[in-house]
Parts: structure tokens; C-alpha cells; sequence
């Protein structure tokens, strides 16, 4: 799995944590080994003027995804996943501290960074949370993928609940 994790925020993230959870969330969905991510980590002004580019919206947000070749998870076991480009994800520290600490499980910026690395990955392999039922999917999945991968590393506390809507 080749995964480029380029921080031009100005600000110190955990970049080896951030590569781990990509690296366990892909696996964990059965993206191909040869498979390509970028995640790039950037202070607000630059979120806010993709935001606004891309989303039409105000203001900084937390994560953007832009897919690439549009891979999916293998639909069965014994599939031979899809080799790809992924594409890549965009987080920005400055909210994800402020996210962190709103919670309910109040949180550090690198935990809530991980999480939104989770979600990010999510979005480019197709999942959503526009509907209810797609929303469930995606959020229990996204708890699923951080909580296996915080068990592995044999971290303990609550897991960041999920705060990007």
C-alpha cells in the first residue's frame, strides 16, 4: 500500500498515526495492496478555499475526499480486489482540535484526526451519509475500522465518538 501523508498545515500531527490508521482501514476493507492514497493535511485558509471550490460552502471544514478511480471493496471473500489510485483526503487540524474537544467524548486533535482519516477513506471507497440508512452504514463502519485499529495498537479509553455529520 503506498500512502504519502504531506502536512502543509504549519501545525504538529501524529503523521505516523494517521499512515497507520489509513493503512489498517484499507486493509480492513480489502483495497488492494498495490493501491495508492494521498492525505494531505493543511491549516484553514487553504480548507476554507476548497471548500469553497469544491463544496460551494463557507468556511474551513474538517475532511474532503476527491476519489480517483472510484475503488470499492470487493463484494465477496475470495474477489480479487481492484488496483488503483484512490485519491486523496484532506484534513485540517485547526477544526479537528476544536471538533476533539466539543465532543462528547472530549478528544486530542491526532484522535480526531485518525477518525476523520477513517471517514476520509470511507468516502473515497463510495460510502455516504446523506440517508439515515447510508449514515448508520458509514458511522458504524468508521467506529468499527478506528475501534479494531486502537485494540491493535493497545490503546485504551473510549474511541473518539464520531463528530463530522
Amino acid at each position: 500500500m503506498s500512502i504519502d501523508v504531506n502536512n502543509e498545515s504549519g501545525t504538529e500531527v501524529d503523521e505516523q498515526a494517521i499512515l497507520d490508521i489509513a493503512r489498517y482501514a484499507l486493509a480492513r476493507m480489502r483495497i488492494h495492496p498495490l493501491s495508492e492514497l494521498s492525505v494531505i493535511v493543511v491549516d484553514a485558509d487553504a480548507m476554507e478555499q476548497l471548500h469553497i471550490q469544491w463544496m460551494d460552502l463557507p468556511g474551513p471544514t474538517d475532511v474532503m475526499s476527491f476519489p480517483m478511480d472510484e475503488l470499492r471493496p470487493p463484494s465477496k471473500d475470495d474477489d480479487e480486489p481492484p488496483q488503483g489510485l484512490l485519491g486523496d483526503i484532506v484534513l485540517c487540524p485547526e477544526v479537528a482540535e476544536k471538533q476533539g474537544k466539543e465532543a462528547a467524548t472530549q478528544h486530542s486533535m491526532d484522535e480526531e484526526l485518525q477518525l476523520l482519516t477513517v471517514h476520509g477513506v470511507l468516502h473515497l471507497l463510495g460510502y455516504d451519509h446523506e440517508e439515515p440508512d447510508e449514515k448508520a452504514e458509514m458511522f458504524g463502519l468508521q467506529a468499527a475500522i478506528v475501534d479494531g485499529w486502537r485494540a491493535e495498537k493497545g490503546l485504551t479509553g473510549p474511541s473518539p465518538a464520531p463528530t463530522v455529520s
